[in-house]
């Protein structure tokens, strides 16, 4: 009986203990659980793949139109105006031209400049000729109908002047042959076959038939006046009526044989100006045949012009006169 209540004198103490320390120990394991961050969000699921666009179809374009022919309303003026309205230098005129595409040294550029200013000089009575001529033009065509007669008689002293520049010219073209090596002699003869088909160009054919507005004196003036379709095809119509009655050779043959003797003279070791056959030929040609025929363009396109257009292109030929140079 006293061992029984010994043991249970022992047993309670430490059943006591243990109830405290099972209650401790379950209210530090919820303070625990409280003290925990709350698990990391999840991450978001991976971006789908961009996905390619679908192929677009080739969208079929048309072929290059080609542009069309020129026509008055949209034109581009071929290179030429001082070819087409200069007539007072002939052949001389575009050897000056052909001047400024040589290569020169420093000691060239001043000799050649000189020799520019003297072939200028010899051609100044022709220039002073043309301005009369240029004149005569200006009136006719604000007046609506240009003088033939007088026209014709400002072409003749032209021609005239334009041959007597030849000849004061020679002195100056020996010079310009020493004052060159060959290489540079057959350069400039090159860019004086270049100039001679320029000139052509810019004259044009302007009687030809069809309906394109070629580069030529109709061109100009479609792109400067501002012509209409009507007008354009009036005096194109006109024009090769004129120039039916009275034709012109385009073959230029004077031309072609002194450019040709002139081509094997010059780019040859010695040169002498005065033995160079067809020269004044060749120049009265340029002169006759380039003049006679802007004459006759503009008699047949000043009656068709607007008042307007007549008194602004009458400005333009005296304008054009007044800073003619070569």
């Amino acid at each position: 009986m006293t061992s029984i209540r010994s043991r249970r004198s022992i047993l309670a103490p430490a059943l006591a203990s243990c109830l405290v320390l099972a209650a401790c120990g379950g209210e530090s394991a919820t303070g625990s659980a409280a003290a925990l961050p709350p698990p990391p969000a999840a991450a978001p699921p991976p971006a789908p793949p961009p996905v390619a666009p679908p192929p677009v179809a080739p969208v079929a374009t048309a072929p290059p139109v080609a542009a069309p022919p020129p026509n008055p309303q949209g034109v581009e003026i071929a290179e030429g105006q001082d070819h087409r309205e200069q007539h007072h230098g002939g052949v001389l005129s575009l050897i000056i031209l052909s001047l400024k595409d040589l290569d020169l040294s420093a000691d060239q550029q001043a000799a050649v400049e000189k020799i520019r200013t003297d072939l200028l000089a010899s051609m100044e009575p022709a220039r002073t000729a043309e301005k009369d001529y240029d004149s005569t033009l200006a009136d006719g065509v604000a007046a609506g109908k240009v003088d033939r007669t007088k026209v014709d008689a400002s072409i003749t002293k032209l021609v005239t002047q334009v041959q007597g520049a030849h000849d004061a010219s020679l002195a100056a073209l020996n010079q310009l042959h020493a004052a060159l090596n060959a290489q540079q002699r057959a350069k400039l003869v090159d860019e004086l076959h270049d100039h001679w088909e320029k000139w052509k160009e810019a004259q044009g054919r302007d009687e030809a038939d069809d309906k394109q507005h070629r580069s030529g004196h109709l061109l100009a003036l479609v792109r400067e006046l501002d012509l209409s379709q009507e007008q354009a095809e009036k005096i194109k119509a006109s024009f090769h009526d004129k120039m039916k009655a009275s034709p012109q050779d385009h073959g230029h043959k004077e031309v072609q044989d002194h450019l040709a003797a002139f081509a094997t003279a010059f780019k040859a070791d010695t040169f002498d100006a005065k033995k160079v056959a067809g020269g004044k030929a060749a120049d009265g040609h340029i002169a006759k045949w380039g003049a006679t025929r802007r004459a006759r363009f503009l008699e047949a396109a000043a009656p068709v012009l607007t008042p307007d257009q007549r008194t602004k292109l009458a400005q333009t030929i005296r304008d054009h006169a007044a800073n003619t140079n070569s």
